[in-house]
């Protein structure tokens, strides 16, 4: 049986990848966030452009491409050491950190370096067998979106508190529009059929906007241009677009400089996402 784990320690990159004024400025609107508060910085989830700078000279390798038939990204992890000034230029690469073979499945551990901004590590499941299909679902309208809730800054509560709950939702455009930003062209989430060739029950929400989501709520916490110290995402369900969607987390940990946050992300009670993020104080 044909194996990745030869991959293991294979560089992809350096590519350069620039925070220029206009993406940056259609990433902040394309993931909902506040314009005057990156007005000279790139927001932290910028970090999804640096990871689809990468990513796909690994998801496009020749080697690669017949695994990715069936491809889910499971889990994200970021972490930063500062902020990203808007037109700073970084050199971007990625390496195969590791491969588990399960039988016909393939857990690939890939590892995001940009400059001394970013570091990031992403999960990937890839098979060269179909993905087991699931009922066909219309399509809402290209501009269907539910309530979205406001990210503006409040103080963060204390330890053991909850957040409050922030509306989120995507309409088919906004996925055009992040997907133009972010740099994640997958069909699947625009295209019907590639997202039914994909066992899909039709389109979807990039995993990693809603990684951006969580983002957005947890930088309202802490005020500045550098308000994340790390953040990982653990996606454990699709969600379609125009699906209403609910924020959630808690505080855990609050130390002098950082405070540790939970999150979570649910469509009518059923939780989609998961994730922990530190918060600068």
């Amino acid at each position: 049986m044909t194996s990745l784990e030869h991959l293991v320690g294979r560089r992809y990159g350096p590519i350069e990848l620039e925070a220029d004024g206009s993406r940056v400025a259609a990433f902040v609107a394309a993931t909902g966030d506040d314009p005057e508060r990156w007005a000279g910085h790139a927001p932290p989830l910028f970090a999804n452009a640096a990871l689809f700078a990468a990513a796909p000279l690994f998801l496009e390798d020749p080697e690669v491409v017949p695994f990715t038939r069936s491809l889910i990204h499971s889990e994200q992890r970021f972490e930063w050491d500062r902020s990203l000034p808007r037109g700073e230029s970084l050199e971007v690469s990625g390496v195969v950190e590791s491969v588990r073979a399960r039988g016909a499945l393939h857990l690939v551990g890939f590892a995001l370096e940009a400059g001394d901004w970013l570091r990031g590590r992403s999960m990937f499941l890839l098979s060269d067998q179909p993905a087991a299909a699931a009922a066909d679902s219309a399509e809402p309208g290209v501009t269907d979106r539910a309530e979205v809730g406001e990210t503006s800054l409040v103080a963060l509560p204390t330890a053991g508190q909850s957040l409050t709950p922030v509306g989120v939702s995507a309409s088919r455009l906004d996925l055009v529009h992040y997907a133009a930003a972010s740099g994640d062209f997958n069909p699947i989430h625009w295209d019907h059929a590639a997202a039914r060739e994909a066992g899909l029950e039709g389109t979807i929400v990039h995993g990693l906007l809603m990684a951006a989501w969580f983002g957005r709520v947890a930088c309202r916490h802490s005020v500045g241009v550098d308000p994340l110290r790390s953040l990982r995402v653990r996606f454990r369900s699709p969600l379609r677009p125009a699906a209403s969607a609910l924020v959630t987390g808690e505080v855990g940990v609050v130390g002098d400089s950082t405070a540790e946050l939970t999150l979570a992300l649910a469509v009518a009670g059923t939780t989609i996402a998961t994730g922990s993020a530190r918060v600068t104080r």
